[in-house]
C-alpha cells in the first residue's frame, strides 16, 4: 500500500509538474506589449527583456514530458517559439526585418536552449510541432515577426485555451483581407499555404472550414507577396 502511494504521488508530481500558471509571465508581456492586432511595442518591451528572459529560463528547466497533456506540451512549443523569437528581436533592436539577423538564416541559428538542448526556432517549427501534432492551425499561432506573418497573439497559449485560441487564430487571419482575398471562385492568399501545403492538403476545403466563404473545389489560387518588415507598432 505504501509503495502504491509513493508511486501514485509521482504520478501526480508528474502531472502537476506542467506547472499550469507556466506560462502566466508571458502572458502579462503580451498583454502589456501587444496590440489586439499582433503589432509589438519592441522599445517598451526591451525595458522588461529580463522578465522575458527569466520566462525562458523557467522554460528551458521545465520542458515537457510523456505525463503532459497532449494541449500542454503544444501550448509549450508555441509559446517557447513566440518567446524566443521576440527575445531574438530584443537582442538585435532596433532592426527593420527579422530577415537581416543572423545572416539571414535566423530560423536555422541555434540560439537557446531547453532542457539542456541546443535549438533553432526551425527545429521546434520542423522538428516537433508540425510532424508531432500534424495540426496545420500552428502556422497562425506561430509568429515570424513580420508584418505578412499571421499577427501575434497577445495571450499566451495555455492546455485551457489551446483549442479555441487555434480556432480563433486561424479564423481571423482568413479574415484579414490584407492577408486573404477570398472568393468562391478565385483566392489570393498568404504564400504560408504554398510553403506548408503538404500541411493544408486541399487548400481549398481547408478555407472554407474556418472562413466565412465558400471556396470551389476548382478555384483559382494564386499567392500574395510576403511583407517581411518588422511587426512593430
Amino acid at each position: 500500500m505504501k509503495r502504491l502511494l509513493i508511486a501514485c504521488l509521482l504520478v501526480s508530481f508528474g502531472t502537476m509538474a506542467q506547472a499550469p500558471n507556466q506560462h502566466q509571465p508571458f502572458n502579462g508581456l503580451l498583454q502589456k506589449y501587444v496590440t489586439a492586432t499582433g503589432k509589438v511595442d519592441y522599445k517598451g518591451l526591451k525595458n522588461e527583456k529580463a522578465a522575458l528572459e527569466a520566462y525562458l529560463g523557467q522554460l528551458s528547466k521545465q520542458t515537457p514530458t510523456a505525463s503532459w497533456s497532449k494541449n500542454a506540451a503544444l501550448s509549450y512549443w508555441i509559446n517557447a517559439y513566440n518567446a524566443f523569437t521576440i527575445k531574438l528581436i530584443l537582442d538585435n533592436y532596433p532592426t527593420k526585418s527579422i530577415t537581416n539577423l543572423s545572416g539571414g538564416k535566423p530560423w536555422d541559428t541555434k540560439f537557446f536552449e531547453l532542457g539542456g538542448k541546443k535549438y533553432s526556432l526551425n527545429q521546434i517549427e520542423n522538428d516537433i510541432v508540425r510532424p508531432q501534432y500534424k495540426d496545420a492551425r500552428i502556422h497562425f499561432a506561430l509568429n515570424c515577426a513580420a508584418v505578412s506573418c499571421p499577427p501575434l497573439a497577445n495571450t499566451a497559449f495555455t492546455e485551457a485555451n489551446l483549442e479555441e485560441m487555434l480556432n480563433s487564430r486561424t479564423k481571423d487571419f482568413l479574415k484579414n483581407t490584407s492577408a486573404n482575398e477570398l472568393s468562391a471562385s478565385k483566392i489570393k492568399i498568404s504564400k504560408l499555404f504554398d510553403w506548408y501545403k503538404v500541411d493544408f492538403g486541399d487548400v481549398p476545403a481547408f478555407i472554407s472550414k474556418y472562413s466565412v466563404a465558400k471556396i470551389n473545389a476548382n478555384a483559382a489560387i494564386e499567392y500574395k507577396e510576403y511583407n517581411w518588415a518588422l511587426n512593430e507598432q
